[in-house]
């Protein structure tokens, strides 16, 4: 597939990147050249090849969900310039 400048025109400017008019004639280039490597995976045959997260087949490690570190209220507030009822209190900022 190939590009004209004018698509690369507005794909630049779709994409608010600044490119220079001498430049547009290169931009189209290299937009053509993506548009042929993929249109050269596309005739890859991957049927029942499984999707895969890796490039080594491994599982993620699991844990249980379950607090183990809480009730550190205070010492946590510890900490604040100002807190009041359990909580952090921080001073108004909009009115």
């Amino acid at each position: 597939m190939s590009i004209d400048t004018e698509t690369a025109r507005r794909v630049a400017k779709l994409a608010r990147i600044k490119v220079e008019d001498d430049q547009l004639p290169a931009l189209a280039g290299e937009f053509s050249a993506i548009l042929d490597f993929i249109e050269q995976l596309n005739e890859v045959d991957v049927e029942g090849v499984e999707p895969m997260t890796s490039v080594t087949p491994q599982r993620l490690k699991r844990r249980d969900d379950v607090v183990t570190d809480g009730d550190q209220q205070a010492a946590v507030l510890k900490n604040a310039p100002d807190a009041r009822e359990g909580f952090f209190a921080v001073p108004k900022v909009v009115e």
